[in-house]
């Protein structure tokens, strides 16, 4: 399993599982628990939520997929903006953890920039870390601006990892966002690495795919494991498609590919404002 170094030198998988819409309906509840099982058994112990995903019901579901085996797990969750205050994301914390059915969160993010100020998300976080609720904290959705004034902010420099909308056809943070986190060594989660499946139906990417015998969503991926400080976190909640997904770790692509990819999902040649979904 390729993995990726945090900035207190923890190792974690390069791969993991998102989980945006898992948990909402009940016809799919027992596929999409034995989906994060199997990815388990397979070695992608990171699972990514948020206390957003269905309200809870995400979180509710990998606390029961990871019964018995949540030492195996790297849990990542966020708390909402508006809830990232000194008592609310403690008593958000709180309520994450119950539905977990754990005792700490490995890596707890600020989901994205809202009204409270960065130092008390920060004074929250610290404290969340001292009482063991939490082991690292980070962030979601934030640009340059934002990650240059919480850099300045007590304990924003500790943060963990920035988790970003990134993949083949939104490469906007490799202009300047990309490079600032690399400079300080912090890796970046990409959520929707295959755009929410629409990156599957682009015929450039179909016709390349095919031309390596490999699927889309396995390019995709790859060429996000290509780097060395990036996590990618592919939501599914069918084991076919895990299977898939798991199998980008096999594939290394070559500098001749990775050049053809680029002219067909060309790099940023300005900076641009943050996508996100």
């Amino acid at each position: 399993m390729k993995q990726v170094t945090l900035p207190g030198g923890e190792r974690v998988p390069a791969l993991g599982m998102g989980t945006w819409n898992i948990g909402d309906h009940r016809h799919t509840r027992a596929e999409e628990i034995a989906t994060l099982q199997l990815g388990l058994d397979l070695g992608l112990r990171l699972i990514d939520t948020a206390e957003m995903y269905g309200e809870g019901l995400s979180e509710s579901l990998i606390g029961e997929a990871i019964k018995g085996r949540r030492d195996e797990t790297f849990l990542v969750s966020k708390v909402y903006p508006q809830n990232a205050g000194r008592k609310g994301a403690v008593a958000a914390c709180e309520r994450s953890l119950r539905r977990l059915g754990t005792d700490r969160i490995d890596l707890y993010l600020l989901h994205w920039r809202g009204e409270v100020p960065f130092e008390e998300t920060m004074e929250a976080f610290l404290a969340l870390r001292q009482a063991g609720k939490i082991r690292h904290f980070g962030v979601s959705n934030l640009d340059l601006a934002d990650m240059e004034e919480l850099w300045d902010v007590p304990g924003g420099d500790e943060v963990a990892a920035n988790q970003l909308l990134y993949n083949l056809s939104r490469r906007g943070i490799e202009f300047d966002l990309l490079p600032w986190l690399r400079e300080r060594s912090v890796p970046v989660m990409a959520y929707s690495p295959i755009k929410q499946a629409r990156l599957l139906r682009n015929p450039g990417l179909q016709s390349f795919a095919r031309s390596i015998g490999k699927t889309p969503a396995q390019v995709a991926l790859a060429w996000l494991l290509s780097r060395d400080d990036i996590i990618a976190i592919p939501k599914t909640g069918n084991r076919d498609r895990l299977r898939e997904n798991f199998a980008a770790l096999d594939l290394a692509l070559t500098a001749e590919q990775l050049v053809a990819l680029d002219k067909l999902f060309p790099p940023p040649r300005h900076a641009q404002p943050l996508a996100m979904l």
